[in-house]
């Protein structure tokens, strides 16, 4: 593993592309004030290093609510029966594979997994839900939490 070492031009460029990375080079260099040659070379620095693992667009809900009708988002806690590496293992790659499933972590203590699930309606959570949870062997219990208000999503990650 290489030792990672980022300085202060690194951490702008990581703060400014976690706020917006569809902006061109020459804004994001205005932006970190540096020069564009500079920005360019750093920011394919960066993705080399694997600190820039991907770049996303972030879909507003509310307005994708209204092109397409509300859907289901639930926060759902799963404990196993067998809770070995290899049975949670086994069940995190079964649902991370699901496109429902928008994040799977294991958690400790408590269940075993946690996932964000998105679903288009309550249809549509029962069939993720009889594919995942019902159908698994190994779930003992699922405790789902229905969202009803997004108050705050942020994925950025704190830059030091």
């Amino acid at each position: 593993m290489t030792n990672i070492t980022i300085d202060e031009l690194d951490r702008k460029l990581l703060r400014a592309l976690q706020a917006d990375a569809g902006r061109s080079n020459h804004e994001l260099a205005q932006a970190v004030h540096a020069s564009p040659a500079t920005c360019l070379r750093r920011v394919k620095r960066l993705r080399e290093l694997g600190l820039i693992a991907r770049e996303v667009a972030l879909l507003n809900p509310e307005r994708l609510a209204q092109a397409q009708g509300h859907g289901v988002q639930a926060v759902v806690e799963i404990t196993l029966d067998q809770q070995g590496q290899e049975h949670v293992q086994a069940f995190a790659e079964l649902a991370a594979a699901d496109p429902q499933v928008q994040q799977c972590w294991q958690v400790s203590p408590g269940p075993d997994l946690v996932l964000v699930v998105q679903a288009r309606d309550l249809p549509g959570y029962q069939a993720l839900a009889q594919h995942l949870f019902t159908q698994h062997a190994n779930v003992r219990n699922v405790k789902a939490f229905f969202c009803t208000q997004l108050i705050k999503f942020d994925p950025g990650l704190t830059i030091a």
